[in-house]
């Protein structure tokens, strides 16, 4: 779909969110070597960087998803993505994730700021009706960055991911595009 493929670079005042791609790979694989990232993230594979390279070639190509890298506009930096997929035709929805590569660039409003670029995109361009996402109990952080986009908390996944042995839930979050956008 159009809409997709490939994603529009999107700006915000300091930052640039541009395709994602094998131009990214530096960046990309810091955030798959990050403890932190991969803990809020939930990912527990492990990832070769050949795989890595892979996955970044094949992007422009996938169906109903926009990857973005989150660049930072002042050095261009690479800090980041964040991503629309699941895309849903018949129902207008859409999932939204987003992660920071390293730990020094939390709390700095980069997510805030590529959130709201994105969910901005996602109701007036794609025209989505619903965005939906989840996010892990033990990231409090990302659940407030979420509520300052707009989204609300919907339910709740219990025990969804198993973490150094303890169960976590995932908070269901949600925002459809009638929904104030701070």
């Amino acid at each position: 779909m159009s809409f997709f493929t490939p994603p529009p670079v999107l700006t915000t005042p300091r930052l640039r969110l541009e395709p994602l791609g094998p131009q990214h790979l530096e960046g990309t694989w810091a955030g798959l070597q990050n403890p932190e990232s991969r803990r809020l993230t939930g990912t527990h594979a492990n990832f070769t960087r050949r795989r890595a390279e892979e996955w970044l070639a094949g992007l422009a190509a996938t169906d109903g998803r926009a990857d973005w890298a989150i660049v930072l506009a002042s050095d261009g930096s690479h800090i980041g993505e964040v991503v629309l997929n699941d895309y849903d035709e018949d129902n207008s929805s859409i999932g939204f994730r987003i992660a920071l590569n390293a730990d020094a660039r939390f709390g700095q409003g980069y997510g805030t700021e590529a959130t709201r670029a994105v969910v901005g995109h996602a109701f007036d361009v794609i025209g989505v009706h619903r965005i939906g996402l989840e996010v892990y109990a033990f990231n409090p952080r990302a659940q407030r960055v979420y509520q300052k986009a707009g989204f609300r908390v919907e339910g709740r996944l219990r025990d969804a991911l198993h973490w150094n042995g303890e169960w976590i839930d995932a908070v269901v979050m949600g925002m459809l595009k009638t929904d104030p956008r701070p």
